[in-house]
């Protein structure tokens, strides 16, 4: 099942990169966002006397769209990032025919004639009632009649259906033949009340936002990531800034919201320790081979390039900025405002077997390429395997060498899973629909000088009961000049507003004090049941009572 996490993983702060489509590709998302996010391609200039004049045919819409995210992927730029998640497709316009598409009344086939008729009954009971009559009044023998015989009839054609298995001869009509054969696929009552209080109490409420700057030339990236959920009677917000230095290769997270979850779980000695702190993660340390960021850059968009270049054109094409508002689903309404005042607009649609397609080929690029240039990271070991030989395994080297075991192991179940796919998809109708209708999205906005001002993601999670009625998610980024006199933190003090030795715990370091402090009989239980199964712990310290 596609999760949120996932989508948020690949496109706060993304730029035109796929989803996550399963459990499997979980590093792969977090690769794309950081090669992505250390190199960026926003912010661009179209080359106004072609784009502006070009005729607006698919081959024109690619080729444009081609040069804007090439052009100047060196250049600093400010972002904002909105993630929205809908699922008023799930209970809005339902048809209550019976049909293949008409919610049903229990999830049990064998017990839908039943629950049908109970439920219609009860609808005339609390009609009656309203009118101060009895159920059994006259005036209510005509609706009486009908829903016996709906139930006669329905319990007829249920059990005609099922002997129909064993005997071809037998005839089913053929509304119930066609409700019968897809049961499973269909949403129920049930399903239909618990998505409209999902929309109402968690949906509805909750906003999942993204901003910072990303500076390529000064070594520096920036993310404020923030979720809101505004209820009537509850307002919360969490907050998490991250701060990339790209030169020394290290990633800063504000300690705060890590301090309670450690003190109390592992380490009872921390205190205020972390109080306006940041926590150190030094991506290199000295183990990985000379150059490899940069090839892993280099490899990144080089698998960007090479799988656009193989888009088939047909998924191109420019749209009227003003037809924005009348795409269905509806795009979010805050959203919308600054879609609308762009010049030009550029639409990308794949469907969800493209997508994941583009997702394999991107990754297999990346991966033969540095598999080629550094074959010593390549290891011939199962993914999510975890060496006990010493602590030196432990090291950026060793990570790496796991994860590009971890891509391996993705890119070939993922070959099997869209072959598997498509050959489930041929044997049921249902599965073939669901695939077509699940389309990802792109849009991206240029303003009157040809700058991308915007991009636009429209990704749809398939309902695991009815394939047309999907769970849908927007994620609109906009991109702008960086201001001077704006922080880059506006909710942490100015004087830690950049990470450095004083105001920054080294997480390599504080690891091995807080397993020392463990070896001497300290910590809490939780901490000891941890530690006492960590490889590196063992080896460096032995067992840990």
């Amino acid at each position: 099942m596609r999760t949120v996490y996932k989508i948020i993983a690949n496109h706060l702060p993304s730029a035109s990169t796929a989803s996550v489509f399963n459990g499997n590709h979980l590093f792969v998302g977090a690769l794309v966002t950081g090669a992505l996010l250390l190199t960026g391609c926003q912010s661009t200039s179209l080359d106004q006397s072609n784009a502006m004049t070009a005729k607006q045919t698919p081959v024109a819409a690619k080729t444009a769209l081609a040069m804007a995210l090439q052009k100047k992927r060196r250049q600093s730029f400010s972002y904002h990032s909105n993630l929205e998640i809908s699922n008023e497709q799930q209970f809005n316009n339902i048809n209550t025919k019976i049909n293949a598409k008409a919610p049903v009344a229990s999830g049990y086939i064998d017990e839908y004639c039943e629950d049908t008729h109970d439920q219609a009954y009860a609808a005339l009971l609390t009609q009656a009632e309203a009118q101060n009559k009895d159920i059994l009044a006259a005036d209510y023998d005509a609706e009486r009649t009908t829903l016996k015989d709906r139930y006669l009839e329905c319990t007829d054609a249920y059990e005609a259906w099922v002997d129909s298995n064993y005997d071809s001869e037998i005839t089913v009509p053929a509304s119930y033949q066609q409700l019968f054969d897809n049961y499973d696929d269909r949403t129920t009552a049930q399903d239909i009340k618990k998505a409209k209080l999902l929309d109402a109490y968690v949906l509805k409420p909750l906003s999942i936002n993204a901003q910072g700057v990303y500076q390529p030339m000064a070594g520096k990236a920036t993310m404020l990531a923030s979720m809101q959920y505004q209820a009537r009677n509850h307002q919360s917000s969490v907050n998490q800034p991250i701060y990339l230095d790209l030169k020394n290769g290290n990633i800063y997270l504000w300690a705060d919201n890590f301090a309670m979850f450690n003190s109390e779980m592992l380490d009872d000695k921390l205190g205020t320790k972390w109080r306006n702190k940041w926590l150190k993660l030094a991506i290199n340390d000295g183990t990985l081979p000379k150059g490899f960021g940069s090839e892993l850059i280099k490899s990144h968009f080089a698998a960007l390039d090479t799988t656009f270049d193989a888009a088939p054109v047909s998924q191109f094409d420019y749209v009227a900025p003003n037809t924005l508002a009348s795409l269905s689903p509806k795009l979010p309404a805050h959203q919308l405002p600054a879609m609308l005042a762009s010049n030009q607009v550029i639409r990308r649609v794949q469907s969800a077997e493209s997508y994941e397609q583009f997702y394999q080929d991107y990754m297999r690029i990346v991966y033969e390429r540095i598999s080629q240039r550094y074959p010593e990271l390549i290891k011939e070991s199962e993914p999510y395997e975890v060496s006990t030989t010493g602590a030196d395994k432990f090291t950026s080297k060793a990570l790496v060498q796991q994860m590009l075991a971890m891509i391996k192991s993705g890119m070939d179940s993922g070959s099997e899973t869209v072959e598997e796919t498509m050959a489930e998809a041929k044997e049921k109708t249902a599965e073939s629909a669901m695939l077509e209708k699940a389309e990802t999205q792109q849009l991206y906005g240029f303003d009157k000088r040809g700058q991308l001002k915007w991009q636009h993601l429209r990704s749809e999670l398939p309902s695991e009961t009815a394939s047309n009625k999907n769970m849908v998610i927007d994620v609109l980024q906009q991109y702008s000049a960086i201001s001077a006199t704006d922080m880059a933190f506006p909710n942490l003090p100015s004087n830690v507003q950049v990470p450095n030795a004083s105001n920054s715990i080294d997480v390599r370091e504080y690891g091995s004090e807080l397993m020392q402090y463990y070896r001497d009989g300290n910590g809490t239980a939780m901490g000891k049941m941890m530690f006492s199964v960590m490889p590196m712990a063992k080896e460096k310290f032995g067992a840990i009572e």
